[in-house]
């Protein structure tokens, strides 16, 4: 009598493949992140010039985004208590990728904040559960912990990259077929390219192992404890933003080519992808907040660089610069829960993490919007983004590792 055959492991194919698993896992922050949130920097000044926005009201579109992503992430712990931290992941992409189509259908800007901001609280939802779900991948595999944290955060760059090559030629073949607004063709393209990066996403998060039973339930935390950490990383979501935001509108007002300025965005996507690697090694490494002082100080240099000069060869080290080290430091908040909390604390750490990260996010774009529309320009908007950064570093060195 023969044997039955072998019924395959569940999660057979995230125990031999962790880094194609990561990959597919990075889709929801290129969805997330690149599509949803950063691609509105190609966006930002023909919507402004089409819709009439000062730049206070450009950028509060982004402020409205973290305003949603700051309630999202306060009840993500909540949902994934209810739900699979895969469900809330997958069910995230999906919401926010239709809300990326809907931006296609309206003008009025009322409606346009408003999705936004349902858009930021979905994009929490794939953040938070991701960043959960990539921390127990890195559990299963951790001689390679930091390369696989730095793989999904670094898939951002997916997102920057494709909608960088993919956005302007959409409008301009929308200003050739006589479209009212040509933008509104951007956003059709978008949120379809979120629609396929969630189904290529959704199907191999699954197979992530949950947690053990007993650790299921909420971890406690003491932001006492990791306050530097916390404050170090506000002081990022606070000063990254505003380069995020404005670069592509400040290249315009200096009269860059457009095909020169894809060229930048696309570089700086694939300087994030690249990220995973560069910074591996030192997410392994430090336990405490080195990682983030680190780059959160290279972030300063990379911001400060288009305010002080419009020489192309400047500009690019920035946007190569900037796209190399910032969603790395996103990762370090990961590495740091991973290092110091127990696993039944990482859903509490990464959503503080995400929480402190939004609430900086909610400030810098208008405050950048609001000098930018002063005398100074988006100049002095990103010297002001600069010196958050500086401080974030500063404050971030400040935080030592815990005992677990």
């Amino acid at each position: 009598m023969s044997a039955a055959p072998a019924t395959p492991h569940p999660h057979a194919f995230v125990l031999r493949h962790p880094l194609l698993t990561a990959l597919a896992l990075s889709l929801g922050t290129a969805v997330a992140l690149g599509v949803a949130r950063f691609s509105y920097a190609l966006l930002l000044a023909p919507m402004r010039a089409d819709l009439g926005w000062p730049y206070l009201i450009a950028g509060g579109m982004n402020t409205g985004n973290a305003l949603g992503y700051l309630l999202g992430a306060l009840v993500t712990p909540a949902l994934m208590r209810r739900f699979a931290a895969h469900r809330v992941l997958i069910g995230g992409a999906f919401a926010t990728s239709l809300l990326t189509l809907v931006p296609a259908f309206v003008t009025d800007t009322p409606a346009q904040l408003g999705l936004r901001v349902l858009t930021g609280i979905t994009s929490a939802f794939i953040f938070v559960a991701g960043g959960l779900l990539i921390s127990r991948l890195a559990a299963l595999h951790t001689s390679r912990a930091g390369l696989l944290i730095g793989l999904y955060y670094g898939g951002t760059g997916f997102g920057i990259a494709a909608a960088s090559l993919l956005v302007p030629a959409t409008m301009s073949s929308a200003a050739a077929h006589g479209a009212a607004h040509p933008w509104q063709w951007a956003w059709l393209l978008l949120g379809v390219l979120a629609l396929i990066a969630s189904i290529i996403m959704a199907l191999p998060a699954r197979h992530i192992p949950s947690a053990p039973i007993h650790s299921t339930a909420a971890g406690k935390l003491s932001f006492t404890s990791l306050g530097f950490g916390l404050s170090g990383y506000f002081m990022f979501g606070l000063g990254y933003i505003g380069y995020m935001t404005f670069v592509i509108a400040l290249l315009k007002e200096q009269g860059m080519p457009p095909e020169r300025i894809s060229l930048f965005f696309t570089l700086l996507g694939l300087a994030t992808v690249a990220s995973s690697r560069l910074w591996a090694g030192m997410l392994d490494r430090y336990r405490g907040g080195q990682s983030l002082a680190i780059l959160n100080a290279l972030l300063s240099i990379a911001t400060l660089l288009p305010a002080l000069t419009s020489a192309t060869a400047a500009i690019f080290v920035s946007g190569l610069m900037f796209g190399a080290v910032f969603l790395s430091a996103v990762a370090s908040t990961t590495a740091l829960v991973r290092h110091n909390l127990p696993p039944v604390s990482w859903p509490a750490g990464i959503s503080a993490f995400t929480i402190v990260f939004a609430a900086g996010q909610i400030v810098g774009p208008t405050i950048v919007g609001w000098i930018a529309d002063s005398a100074g320009g988006l100049q002095r908007g990103l010297m002001f983004s600069a010196l958050a950064l500086l401080v974030g570093a500063a404050l971030a060195w400040r935080q030592k590792p815990l005992q677990k």
